[in-house]
């Protein structure tokens, strides 16, 4: 039996993280489906995401065994240098490189950087921050840093993961030279839950939640704004879970919440553990997340998964939910048929509404199960 192929990983955050969403739940999710195949060596930092605590129990700045074909390397922010990054790797044993991310300074700048000129396949997940939303913020940092990779051809010799044609259409657009494009979807959870938990849905009365960052990208403000122009008849609890992005935007979303009428009630709750997520959307008649833009939107599927229809912006790869009766996808500039949904749910049965819940989970669980995501994965990495 020949050896496994060794991956090497660069990524800003991993697990126990959680705070920096989708991007730990991408590699997550493959290291997960793919351990029995591959063996993973990751690089990350020893603190979760905006915090400066590092986390407890785990041994920082040496290999430590993740599983028994994933180990991982915690950099302290004191250590985490130049030298000390190129030294691991050339001291680390591995096949391919893979890189999650595109602008961050030590997990995906420097990598290429140092690694310029291995005969080695590398491989640049760009998670959508090259799609037209990912430039509304920081925009001349991000101009700057694609200059730079021109300049010194970082991209020359790179595998590009794109999730979709749209996202290989931005790497095409934005970047221009490279070696190859590859779509792979990114993989939802492995785990696949046997049954949908029912929820008692009164009419009259809506339980809604978004478990996300707070930030313009995930538009949190606009999902407030629309709870607040609707003039809704029945009651509305809107739970917010999640890290804060921007305190300035964070105050202009309590100021909205201030306004609100008495009927709509919304709770902060901060961030929520990867572990509890499912569990979290199982309370809940439905996650409400109008993104500005999603490269997969893990929420969106593990809502579904725990029978927790959406109601999402069209910007998203998780299309037409209506007429899979499983939420609704809308356009962001349409506002009244954002009301309207709302309203809909608020008036909806007990009958209608364990159909779509029941169809939600059906469809997760299908999505969860499909090997032939698996098998592009397995191409990938040939």
């Amino acid at each position: 039996m020949s050896e496994k192929k060794k991956i090497l990983i660069f990524i800003d955050w991993f697990l126990p993280g959680y705070k920096a969403g989708g991007p730990i739940r991408s590699v997550a999710n493959m290291v997960e489906h793919l351990s029995d195949d591959f063996s993973f060596k990751i690089i990350t930092t020893d603190t979760d995401y905006l915090e400066q605590e590092s986390y407890k129990n785990i041994e920082s700045n040496i290999w430590t065994k993740f599983n028994n074909n994933t180990s991982i390397y915690y950099f302290s922010k004191e250590k985490l240098t130049k030298r000390r990054l190129n030294n691991l790797i050339n001291n680390t044993d591995f096949d391919i490189v893979y890189i999650n991310g595109i602008y961050s300074f030590y997990f995906s700048i420097l990598p290429l950087y140092l690694l310029r000129k291995t005969k080695k396949k590398i491989i640049v997940a760009s998670r959508g921050m090259l799609s037209k939303h990912a430039f509304s913020s920081k925009n001349f940092k991000k101009t700057a840093f694609l200059k730079f990779a021109k300049m010194f051809g970082l991209y020359k010799s790179i595998i590009f993961q794109a999730t979709d044609k749209k996202e290989a259409d931005d790497i095409k657009q934005i970047i221009r030279k490279f070696k190859d494009i590859i779509v792979v979807p990114n993989l939802p959870k492995k785990t696949v839950y046997s049954e949908n938990r029912v929820k008692e849905k009164e009419p009259g009365k809506l339980k809604l939640v978004s478990i996300a960052r707070i930030s313009t990208e995930k538009n949190t403000l606009f999902a407030l704004q629309m709870l607040l122009s609707g003039n809704y008849k029945g009651n509305i609890q809107f739970d917010l879970y999640g890290s804060v992005y921007n305190n300035e935007y964070w105050q202009k979303c309590k100021e909205i919440t201030e306004k609100l009428p008495e009927n709509i009630f919304v709770n902060y709750k901060g961030p929520v553990e990867s572990s509890k997520v499912h569990e979290t959307f199982s309370d809940y008649h439905v996650s409400f997340m109008p993104s500005k833009g999603e490269n997969f939107g893990h929420s969106i599927l593990e809502s579904l998964a725990a029978g927790c229809p959406v109601i999402t912006s069209d910007q998203t790869p998780w299309r037409n939910l209506a007429d899979k009766k499983i939420g609704w996808d809308i356009r962001l500039s349409d506002k009244n048929k954002f009301q309207f949904v709302i309203q809909k749910c608020i008036d909806m049965k007990q009958e209608k509404y364990d159909i779509i819940s029941e169809n939600a989970f059906n469809f997760a669980k299908i999505i969860s199960e499909d090997k032939k995501i698996i098998s592009d994965y397995l191409n990938l990495f040939s």
